[in-house]
């Protein structure tokens, strides 16, 4: 996919594909968006390691691992997808904190419903956290609406049993989807 641009409050972001050799930056942008976890009561959230290299290599090989860079063209936010259920699934968003608030994880959502919707793919699913401000809240203000049990196809099903295994479901989680107009 090309560059995206995206102008934020005084600042132009651009979305790009991610690199090979930016994939530690990808685990280090991880690490700093999880520690605001620790001020909510969930540092075991914010202690969690970012997926390995392998793994986020993957992503990057299947061309569904996209960056927010700044100026400099240095990534400051990243998503990674997959596809699940007949859409686009993403994974793992996380924005540095230094470059939090700036509408750079909504131009990354952005960016994946663009590809959704160039591929004819119906919609966009997660899941998340449900009482956490930067998470289910604002998955909503981005065009998300809850998922309820019954809808979830087999894919999503495998991936709440993966989170329950984890441990994850110590907190309301949920699965959300956003319709995908093309």
């Amino acid at each position: 996919m090309p560059i995206r641009q995206v102008h934020q409050a005084h600042q132009l972001c651009q979305v790009r594909q991610v690199r090979p050799d930016e994939l530690p930056v990808l685990q280090h942008i991880e690490r700093a968006a999880g520690e605001c976890f620790r001020e909510i009561g969930m540092p075991e959230i914010a202690g969690d390691e970012p997926l390995p290299l392998d793994e986020l290599a993957r992503y990057q090989r299947a061309g569904l691992a996209r960056v927010a860079v700044d100026g400099d063209d240095a990534p400051v936010a990243y998503l990674i997808a997959d596809r699940i259920d007949g859409a686009l699934h993403v994974e793992q968003v996380s924005v540095h904190p230094g470059s939090a608030r700036r509408g750079i994880g909504r131009a990354l959502l952005e960016d994946l419903a663009e590809r959704a919707a160039a591929e004819g793919v119906p919609a966009l699913t997660l899941t998340t956290f449900a009482n956490v401000p930067w998470n289910a809240p604002y998955y909503v203000r981005c065009g998300f609406r809850p998922l309820p049990d019954a809808e979830l196809g087999p894919g999503l099903r495998e991936v709440r049993a993966q989170e329950a295994a984890h441990g994850l479901d110590r907190w309301p989680r949920l699965a959300m989807r956003r319709a995908v107009l093309s």
